[in-house]
C-alpha cells in the first residue's frame, strides 16, 4: 500500500475509531512518537511540537534523506510520524511555553518523553497544566518513570538500556561471554509505546465516566519487565538461568535450510514425537536420552541438529517450516528483510506501507497498523510532517490567531 491510499474502502462508513481525539505531543526519537504514531493510525489528530530550526532529535538520526528544503531527515522520524502536523515552538522562550499552555485546553491529550523534571522547569508538567484543563490526560513516557520514584529517575536511556535491564540479555548470554546487545526492533521503546497507548486509552475511557483526567506514567524499565516476565518468575521457581543450553527443558533452536534457517520450538512430548516421525528418526522416541524433556536440549547439538539440517538440507527455510507445521509441529523461517517484503501474508494483511521520497529515490517502507478491526477505517495516511509545516494552519484554527501575531512570533524566533 501507497501513502494516501484507503485501506478496506469497504469499511469507511464505520468511521476511525479515535476520530475527533486530539493529542499534542511534545516528543522525540522512537517510543512515544511510536505511541502517537499509533494513535493516529486508529484516527486521531496529532499535533507534534518540535524546536525550531533543528526539530526533534530523531530527524538527526542515520540513515537519512533530505526532503525539498534540503534538511535532513532521519531514519527515526520517517518510521514513526506519518499522518502527524508538526508546529515548530520554541519551549525555552517563556513565550514560546505560553503558546504551549494556550494550546492545551483543546486537546484531549498532552503526551512528552523528556528526561524527568525537564517539564517541570519549563512549567508544562501534569499539575500546572491540569489547572488549564481539568479533563486533560497527560502521557509521560521516560526511561525509569515519574509517578513513583526510581534511584535511576536521573538516568538517561535509550531501547538497549531498559532491555538490559529488563533481563532481556542475560537467558541467552553464553557462559564466559558478554550478552549480545541487538539492536534492531528497539523492543524497549516499542514496547513502551504499546503500554502508553493502552494508559492513554484507559484514562481516556476514565475521563468519559468521570469527567476529569489524570496523568499516565509509562517507564521503559518497567515495560522491559513486563515483556520479560518469563525472567524473574522462572527464577522464583528455581528454574534455570539461562533459557537456552543443556539445563531447558525445550527444543529451540535455529536450524539450517538451504538458503537460511528455519526456527523450531518443540516443548511437549507429543511434538517432540512428531518431530521424530517427520524426519526420519522413529528410535528416537524410545531413545532414553530423550526420555526427559532437558534430554532434548542436551542433545540438541550432537544428535538432533545433524539428523533435522539433514532433512531440510534440499528444502528452503519456508518450506522445511511448512512441512514442519503441516505435521502439528510449530516452527517457522528467520526472514531477512527481503523475505518480510515479499512475503504473502505482509501483502495481504497490509502490514508495510510505501512512502514517496522527496529525493525521487525508491519510495522507503515503514509499518503499517498491526490492529486490525472489523469496523475499522484505515487510511488513507499521510506523509510525514516537514519541519514546522502546520504552524500557521494549526495556531489559526485552535488559537485563531492573527497574522500580526504570527509574524510577530516569527521574527522573536518563538515559532517556525
Amino acid at each position: 500500500m501507497r501513502v494516501g491510499e484507503t485501506e478496506h474502502a469497504e469499511r469507511g462508513r464505520w468511521g476511525q475509531p479515535l476520530a475527533g481525539v486530539r493529542v499534542l505531543a511534545a516528543e522525540q526519537m522512537q517510543a512515544l512518537p511510536f505511541a502517537t504514531h499509533l494513535l493516529a493510525r486508529l484516527g486521531a489528530s496529532v499535533v507534534k511540537v518540535e524546536p525550531p530550526g533543528r526539530g526533534e532529535t530523531g530527524r538527526a538520526s542515520n540513515p537519512y534523506l533530505r526532503d525539498e528544503q534540503g534538511r535532513p531527515v532521519g531514519a527515526t522520524f520517517l518510521r514513526h510520524n506519518l499522518s502527524k502536523r508538526s508546529i515548530a515552538i520554541d519551549l525555552k522562550q517563556e513565550a514560546g511555553r505560553e503558546l504551549f499552555r494556550r494550546l492545551v485546553p483543546h486537546f484531549d491529550v498532552v503526551a512528552e518523553n523528556f528526561r524527568a523534571g525537564s517539564m517541570e522547569r519549563l512549567g508544562l508538567d501534569y499539575q500546572t497544566l491540569r489547572a488549564l484543563h481539568p479533563p486533560l490526560v497527560y502521557v509521560s513516557l521516560s526511561g525509569f518513570g515519574k509517578l513513583a520514584p526510581s534511584p535511576y529517575s536521573s538516568w538517561p536511556a535509550y531501547a538497549p538500556i531498559a532491555e538490559a535491564m529488563g533481563g532481556l540479555y542475560e537467558p541467552t548470554r553464553k557462559p564466559g561471554e558478554p550478552p549480545r546487545v541487538v539492536v534492531a526492533g528497539a523492543l524497549g521503546d516499542n514496547a513502551a509505546a504499546l503500554f502508553a497507548v493502552i494508559g492513554t486509552l484507559a484514562a481516556l475511557r476514565h475521563r468519559d465516566r468521570i469527567g476529569i483526567g489524570q496523568q499516565v506514567d509509562v517507564a521503559m524499565y518497567d515495560s522491559m519487565i513486563a515483556m520479560t516476565d518469563m525472567v524473574p518468575f522462572l527464577w522464583s521457581m528455581d528454574a534455570p538461568a539461562h533459557m537456552a543450553g543443556p539445563g531447558t527443558t525445550a527444543l529451540v533452536g535455529a536450524f539450517a535450510a538451504r538458503d537460511g534457517y528455519f526456527v523450531v520450538a518443540v516443548f511437549r512430548e507429543h511434538m517432540f514425537e512428531k518431530l521424530c516421525r517427520t524426519i526420519g528418526h522413529p528410535e528416537w522416541m524410545s531413545d532414553p536420552r530423550f526420555a526427559e524433556r532437558s534430554g532434548w536440549a542436551r542433545h540438541t547439538e550432537d544428535v538432533i541438529r545433524p539428523a533435522l539440517e539433514s532433512w531440510a538440507a534440499g528444502m528452503s527455510k519456508l518450506e522445511a517450516s511448512r512441512a514442519l507445521c503441516a505435521a502439528g509441529i510449530v516452527a517457522g523461517p528467520s526472514n531477512r528483510a527481503e523475505d518480510i517484503v515479499a512475503d504473502p501474508h505482509v501483502a495481504m494483511r497490509q502490514m508495510l506501507i510505501e512512502v514517496p521520497r522527496p529525493d525521487s529515490k525508491k519510495p522507503y517502507l515503514t509499518v503499517g497498523n498491526p490492529v486490525k478491526m472489523s469496523r475499522l477505517q484505515e487510511g488513507p495516511v499521510a506523509d510525514f510532517p516537514r519541519l514546522g509545516e502546520h504552524t500557521d494552519a494549526v495556531l489559526r484554527e485552535v488559537l485563531d490567531t492573527g497574522e500580526a501575531e504570527l509574524a510577530a512570533l516569527r521574527t522573536r524566533g518563538v515559532i517556525e
